[in-house]
């Protein structure tokens, strides 16, 4: 006789299939999604598999059948959230602006992306609460963020060579630069504008936090005219 269990998933399997019409592409899909804002609300120990399927209108079986477990989860997730802002970067055609042009329109969408996704920064947020437990345990997140550096190494280089940047500057310094500010910006917010500018409206506060990040990044890899 078949346990319970099994008779149990191989039942759930078969609605599932019946009630989304053999996609379980789709499905994983909404489990993903499901799983980043309930990794976001509550972090990778607080997040029930419960909570993510209810998110994404399937079961826990289901969840299980498709990742395993909540570890391969939350590293699935890690891996969509960082090739997402990693794809929007390189579909910026940067490559065809002006060094100056291209590293203000970097800036620019890397601060708007990050107040427009704080999934993404809270889901960052607990990673670093883990020390980087789950993020190294990854090969595809490190292949994928190199398109980072790659670009702004692409800006640098043109920059460097038409005299407008400075020759000493490094990639990952100006990565962690822009990083900062977009990063402070979501993750500090309230407990920032609570102590320093608590009658800025949302809007304020985006619009300067935002012209900081393009301000201080081109005064760091620009030449000075005296240079």
């Amino acid at each position: 006789m078949l346990p319970w269990g099994f008779l149990f998933l191989v039942i759930d399997i078969m609605t599932e299939t019946t009630k989304r019409k053999n996609d379980p592409e789709g499905l994983k899909k909404r489990i993903i999604s499901g799983a980043l804002k309930t990794f976001a609300e509550f972090g990778m120990q607080g997040a029930r598999l419960e909570q993510i399927a209810e998110h994404a209108q399937t079961t826990k079986r289901m969840v299980v059948y498709h990742f395993s477990n909540k570890e391969n989860l939350y590293i699935e997730v890690l891996e969509q959230v960082y090739q997402a802002i990693r794809q929007h970067e390189t579909g910026l055609n940067l490559a065809s602006m002006t060094p100056i042009d291209a590293m203000t329109k970097l800036v620019e969408e890397s601060f708007d992306y990050h107040v427009s996704h704080p999934d993404f920064m809270r889901l960052v947020c607990t990673e670093n609460l883990l020390r980087g437990r789950y993020i190294n345990q990854s090969a595809r997140i490190k292949a994928l963020n190199k398109s980072a550096l790659d670009l702004l190494d692409d800006i640098l280089s043109r920059g460097q060579q038409q005299g407008i940047f400075i020759q000493e500057v490094q990639t990952i310094d100006v990565h962690r630069l822009i990083s900062s500010i977009c990063v402070h910006h979501v993750s500090n917010r309230y407990t920032f504008n609570a102590l320093f500018s608590p009658d800025n409206s949302e809007a304020e506060s985006i619009r300067r936090n935002r012209q900081l990040a393009v301000t201080a990044t081109l005064r760091y890899v620009r030449k000075m005219p005296s240079e």
